[in-house]
């Protein structure tokens, strides 16, 4: 048995994400990349290679990443590329996809060889949380004024795609495809002079409950209207409900409300549970014993949530918590030096393999 704490990728849990990518592709021509920013534990990359086509990233290492270890497309953006990383970043893509005119001005000449595209940003985004939105006021994701950004393509040229990325934890067909009406009225003269377009990430089309035959209708409408190839960039729909965190309860106690102590943390582990402040989630949740459920960093408010259970928690007892594949291993780190997770995968037959585990050394190389 791997010794907690450890994330548990199930391969037969992350297929049906998988299948839905590759139906998606047949039926509508959108193509599929993976968000590294999201999810880049590359012991599933050659799995999830057979259903998707290819990468895309938010930074030079991410970019190298995707070229060496997942087969296929990789497409290159940075919010802001350095001058002493652009050639490097050249070098290991297919496409490079620039944040603002100025940015592309700057690396104009090195990266002429290239297929290079565009941030460009609608001004309207289905994100709740202002944190996590890109079409903020005075955001700094993407060009915004169609006026510039066709003076621009006169003058330099060579720019043959856009990217819109304003779908942020989207769920629902009719937002986005309020969303994109919305970037066709604004910017659909300039989309027509495009060979492809990305949609960026953040739609839940993998979801059991969506839509997936209306939304590669619309996909494919969108593309024959205008010419162009489509790609989205999933990263949560991904690899959603594929993982799970595994962990010991190493302590009970009892201050008003039952609380056991686990050996991992949210600040290190599953960040985005305190960053957006909601709750993690542990299956079946039901029966007559109620829990609170706390990490084991000083951080008071180190808690994965509260659930119910059959029985009292006791020492030893093991959990598992769900949907621990999205934005946790690219976040984990060495808070209060507690000890990061390793990573186990789950084979389709059943057989668990243990891929990374990590130790002292690590956490002092990480420090100096």
């Amino acid at each position: 048995m791997i010794q907690t704490p450890y994330y548990l990728i199930d391969k037969n849990r992350l297929l049906p994400n998988l299948e839905k990518m590759a139906w998606l592709r047949q039926t509508s021509g959108a193509k599929s990349l993976l968000a590294l920013k999201c999810f880049a534990t590359w012991a599933v990359f050659d799995f999830m290679a057979q259903y998707m086509d290819g990468t895309t990233s938010s930074s030079l290492y991410e970019v190298r990443l995707g070229r060496e270890k997942f087969p296929g497309e990789t497409h290159a953006y940075s919010v802001a590329w350095a001058d002493h990383e652009i050639d490097e970043v050249v070098g290991h893509c297919d496409k490079i996809i620039f944040n603002t005119l100025g940015q592309l001005r700057r690396f104009d000449a090195a990266s002429r060889a290239k297929v290079r595209g565009l941030r460009v940003n609608p001004g309207v985004s289905s994100s709740s949380y202002d944190l996590a939105d890109p079409a903020r006021p005075f955001s700094r994701l993407g060009e915004h004024d169609p006026r510039a950004i066709e003076r621009a393509l006169g003058e330099i040229g060579g720019i043959s795609g856009f990217m819109f990325h304003n779908n942020c934890e989207n769920g629902r067909l009719e937002r986005f495809g309020e969303l994109l009406d919305h970037i066709e009225q604004r910017f659909g003269h300039l989309i027509r002079r495009m060979d492809w377009i990305s949609l960026g990430g953040g739609i839940a089309f993998t979801h059991p409950d969506y839509p997936l035959a209306a939304f590669a209708e619309r996909l494919k409408r969108f593309a024959g209207e205008y010419g162009v190839q489509v790609y989205l960039e999933p990263g949560e729909a991904a690899v959603a409900n594929s993982t799970t965190l595994e962990v010991t309860v190493l302590d009970t106690l009892y201050n008003g409300k039952n609380l056991a102590i686990v050996d991992s943390s949210i600040e290190a582990h599953m960040l985005d549970l305190l960053v957006y402040r909601y709750s993690g989630r542990i299956e079946p949740n039901q029966g007559a014993h109620e829990w609170m459920v706390c990490g084991k960093s000083c951080l008071a408010g180190d808690i994965f949530g509260e659930f119910r259970f059959a029985q009292p928690l006791q020492v030893g007892d093991r959990l598992s918590i769900e949907d621990a594949a999205a934005y946790t291993m690219v976040k984990k780190n060495w808070f209060n030096g507690v000890k990061m997770p390793a990573i186990a995968v789950r084979e389709l037959d059943g057989q668990v393999r243990l891929v990374r585990d990590f130790g002292y050394e690590d956490f002092a190389a990480a420090l100096s």
